[in-house]
């Protein structure tokens, strides 16, 4: 009875391809596991073709669908935004949602330029001023031992931050038959792995050591410059939807799948390499490809301080590594930190120890701090300005790359 008399938080979510899955799934898990002040109400899933997003929502656990998103603003029941569809509709969708008074959860990349980017946090500031409040999907923050490593760096336990090297890897374009997609469209997708993946590990190094980036020298890579174009149903598939962060596209789809043996280009990066420097001068070292066979969601992070370290991949990613450098040599060692217990960030709502968590437990975490914040009327992180920041660094990237490696600082007081 008591959870009947909580306000009820009314979402939207616009997209339904893999983020939508995940974030539905989320939706319906975090109020069942975590004791929030708000219920949320998953009232309508938004896509462009009416059967499949209605089949969509039955699916999913949507009370049901629209094709209009502009309409589902105008709804007094929808108090949320969630938005899931390919970069170059987040900055109208976010801006507009903000401006009819919702709250936003927008997927990363923020955008797919700083300019949209710059607008969509512009508009998330004016609404703030009004009880709304936006956030930016860099799910992985909500990973146990990552919210774990966060703590141990803040509480000072490997001193001074010295040095991050970070990769993020995958090979699901490692088959250069594999067909194009709207991932590989640099209208739709803003750019290739540095805004899909490389986002992440820049977000994560801001997150893990507190700092924001100064500057960068990237270099950005296209491996296979032209594939199979897939059957138009194929390339579509999910509606308006999008998504981020996670494996996509079919590796091994080849021209003969599809149908077709036509190509065309591909206009995005397969691969960045970055060197940069944190506001405290640390050196950074980051690395994201979708070209690394046998990776398949190798998300890796090591932060090296004054006193000790911590080292995490992914693809183990209920454990984290952690150094104390003061402990003698003798016995000095990292050690292996299960991230299964009450004790840890989030798992006093899941399972007994040991048991370890997934994928899909970080977005279900996001749903949970997000709604707690808006509640308390709080922003919750990362903000549109952690998200625009990001934005910063990854065109700051893409200048440095086609200016021949040349060192690009970053100012987050720009405009551009």
């Amino acid at each position: 009875m008591a959870e009947l008399e909580k306000p009820r938080l009314g979402v939207a979510m616009i997209g339904h391809a893999f983020m939508g899955r995940v974030h539905s799934q989320a939706w319906r898990s975090a109020s069942r596991f975590f004791d929030l002040p708000m219920e949320p109400r998953m009232r309508v899933l938004v896509g462009r073709d009416a059967q499949r997003s209605k089949h969509a929502a039955q699916r999913l656990g949507w009370v049901e669908s629209a094709t209009d998103w502009r309409r589902v603003l105008e709804r007094k029941d929808v108090d949320l935004i969630d938005i899931c569809t390919p970069g170059d509709t987040h900055a109208e969708i976010a801006a507009a949602a903000l401006e009819a008074g919702k709250h936003v959860l927008v997927e990363k990349p923020m955008a797919n330029s700083v300019a949209e980017a710059q607008r969509m946090n512009d508009a998330a500031h004016r609404a703030r001023a009004q009880g709304i409040h936006a956030m930016v999907g860099f799910t992985y923050r909500r990973v146990p031992a990552l919210k774990l490593a966060q703590e141990l760096i803040a509480e000072g336990r490997i001193g001074e931050v010295r040095q991050v090297r970070a990769q993020y890897l995958q090979d699901w374009l490692g088959d250069e038959t594999a067909p194009l997609s709207w991932r590989l469209d640099k209208a739709r997708a803003g750019s290739g792995a540095l805004g899909d993946i490389g986002a992440h590990i820049v977000d994560l190094t801001c997150f893990l050591t507190g700092q924001r980036f100064a500057g960068v020298s990237g270099m950005l890579d296209t491996i296979v410059a032209e594939r199979p174009v897939a059957a138009a149903a194929a390339v579509a598939a999910g509606g308006i939807g999008g998504g981020s962060g996670g494996l996509r596209g079919g590796p091994g789809a080849s021209a003969e799948a599809s149908g077709t043996a036509a190509t065309g280009p591909v206009t995005v990066d397969d691969a960045a390499l970055v060197t940069a420097r944190l506001s405290s001068g640390a050196p950074v070292i980051l690395e994201a490809s979708r070209f690394a066979w046998g990776r398949k969601n190798a998300l890796r992070i090591e932060v090296s301080g004054s006193r000790g370290a911590v080292s995490f991949d992914f693809e183990d990613m209920n454990v984290l590594h952690y150094y104390d450098a003061t402990q003698p040599a003798r016995t000095a060692g990292f050690t292996r930190i299960m991230a299964t217990e009450p004790e840890h960030p989030y798992l006093e709502a899941w399972w007994p120890a040991g048991h370890g968590l997934g994928y899909e437990h970080g977005f279900t975490h996001q749903v949970v701090d997000l709604v707690r914040g808006i509640a308390a009327g709080e922003d919750p992180r990362p903000s549109f300005e952690d998200g625009l920041h990001v934005q910063r660094v990854l065109e700051a990237v893409e200048r440095s790359s086609g200016a021949a490696h040349q060192w690009t600082e970053i100012h987050d007081h720009e405009r551009r």
